[in-house]
């Protein structure tokens, strides 16, 4: 037997859909307003993965998209030798109303190109494609009514896709109807069983899984009588909180693997917040002498080990990584911008070799043209540090190392310059409506080294000279933990990135130079919990 050990995909990677085409395993995870968008994972064993792409890179403009908003749950799937991405774009989501576009793109492999999209509507969100095998093909999603004096969840949905005609049918019929939301529906013919795989009690800290069947494909649909097939929200000391929204898939052997979203939350004053965001587990899965789905361990809880079949290799160890930008091209398997690609002219890897050279854009308000490149973080404790060499001469030009949720929720160990404290380091935080700063903390000629420390909840910050070991504590203990969809009262739905920024708020073509970013992990704390 082999060990999966969860997260399989550590860090903010929700909504996964997993596939297998021959020995290779797919899995799809939402990026939201991040760009690229539709984060691609690859792996040959379900152990050990790597990023491969995005589906959705050069041309995409997510500019104007509202935070959370941008590219929900995408799915996979593979028909008639084509690999099959639908995905949502969020446009609003203001109150009832929602604006929601659904597409569909092709592939004839994973790494693309990927054709033109064609439009699916924007009933709901949350679109799968069920290829039934009698040869047709169904898109089942949620469908929203935003009538106040209506229940928003309108129900689940199954409508007929015409691939000769690159539209659906545009008849869609409720084939499942709850009391309260459930989304993420998923649709599989097995053992002559329609089987209506759903996410129940929202993607928080009553999110679950739950099974309806029919021998039909329109249903009516039988819910199981059990009330979940995996949840957490009855155990909140768990290690992995928030198990739900999930996909099948079969082994070569014949195994079912449930792949689902879940958090690792830090403890702040007793309270859970799940920091490092959504994340992707693996658990293996039966069905029972009735015919009904079930965690192969029993129970309902997910587990942080799994054991499945084969001679599977350990999981490799979280080690960060030292960026020098010394190659072309930004990777963006590793680095990721809001909404859009930084334009060339904005993000230079060649005016000074070994440095990136970030012309400075909007502040962290904007919607827009902002200048950052971000990275998600993957462990409770991490350490994040970069070089800035930049001359601010006011306070409307700066630059420095962040660490980032959203436009509402952000901690920033700035390079500040100005005509009463002169050239300085500060940390500035966004936390809903109040920004806030610490007292300037001088700085030396030349480069600055920019250290960000999380440890849990807390995050501390410090500056050195290159060359010099000796670090400077800018004073104050950080709130790490509003940097999590749990703080507020705000729909949030990423995680904690840490990067690195440059505001230029005259639009004079201020710039400045970054180089030696490097994020590293305390290496207990990524073997994971048992």
């Amino acid at each position: 037997m082999g060990v999966v050990r969860n997260p399989i995909l550590r860090g903010f990677n929700p909504d996964p859909s997993i596939l297998r085409v021959g020995d290779d395993y797919f899995i799809a995870t939402s990026t939201f307003e991040f760009h690229p968008a539709v984060r691609i994972h690859h792996s040959t064993d379900l152990v050990n993965w790597t990023v491969r792409g995005h589906a959705l890179d050069v041309g995409f403009d997510l500019r104007g998209i509202p935070d959370s908003g941008g590219v929900w749950a995408p799915s996979l799937s593979h028909s008639a030798g084509l690999f099959w991405l639908a995905y949502s774009v969020v446009r609003s989501m203001d109150g009832d109303d929602k604006d929601i576009d659904n597409y569909l793109m092709t592939a004839a492999s994973i790494d693309g190109p990927w054709s033109e999209p064609v439009y699916l509507g924007s009933r709901g969100f949350d679109f799968s494609f069920f290829h039934d095998p009698d040869g047709t093909h169904w898109v089942v999603g949620v469908q929203w009514d935003q009538r106040p004096e209506h229940p928003s969840f309108g129900g689940l949905v199954l409508e007929q896709y015409l691939p000769d005609e690159r539209r659906t049918s545009g008849e869609a019929r409720v084939i499942h109807q709850e009391s309260t939301l459930v989304e993420g529906p998923n649709l599989y013919r097995i053992d002559g069983w329609y089987y209506l795989l759903i996410a129940a009690g929202g993607t928080g800290w009553n999110h679950a899984i739950t099974v309806a069947r029919s021998r039909q494909r329109t249903g009516p649909y039988e819910r199981d009588v059990r009330p979940f097939v995996l949840t957490s929200r009855d155990a909140p000391g768990l290690a992995l909180q928030k198990a739900g929204h999930g996909e099948l898939v079969q082994t070569p052997s014949g195994e079912w693997m449930l792949v689902h979203l879940a958090s690792r939350p830090t403890l702040h004053l007793g309270e859970r917040f799940s920091t490092l965001g959504r994340e992707t587990c693996l658990q293996r899965v039966v069905f029972d002498e009735d015919g009904w789905l079930r965690l192969a361990q029993g129970g309902h809880h997910a587990a942080v080990q799994v054991e499945v079949d084969g001679d599977f290799p350990d999981r490799q160890a979280v080690r960060g990584f030292v960026e020098r930008f010394d190659a072309p091209d930004l990777d963006t398997r590793r680095w990721s911008t809001l909404r859009a690609a930084l334009a060339p002219g904005v993000a230079d890897l060649t005016a000074r070799p070994g440095w990136l050279r970030l012309r400075g854009g909007h502040s962290p308000a904007s919607v827009f043209d902002q200048s950052m490149i971000v990275t998600r973080v993957e462990e409770h404790r991490a350490m994040f540090e970069a070089t800035v060499d930049a001359e601010p001469t006011s306070p409307r030009e700066v630059a420095g190392a962040i660490a980032w949720y959203d436009r509402s929720g952000w901690i920033w160990l700035q390079l500040c310059g100005d005509a009463e404290t002169g050239r300085h380091a500060r940390v500035v935080s966004r936390d809903g409506a109040r920004t806030t700063r610490s007292a300037p903390v001088p700085v030396p000629d030349g480069s600055v080294r920019m250290r960000l420390t999380l440890d849990g909840p807390d995050l501390r910050f410090a500056v050195a000279a290159v060359g010099d070991d000796h670090w400077t504590d800018v004073p104050g203990v950080h709130p790490a933990w509003t940097l999590s969809d749990d703080h507020g009262d705000r729909l949030r739905f990423t995680g904690l990135f840490f990067g690195v920024r440059a505001d230029d708020l005259d639009g004079r073509g201020w710039s400045a130079d970054l180089t030696d970013v490097s994020l590293g992990y305390d290496e207990a704390d990524s073997a994971g919990e048992d």
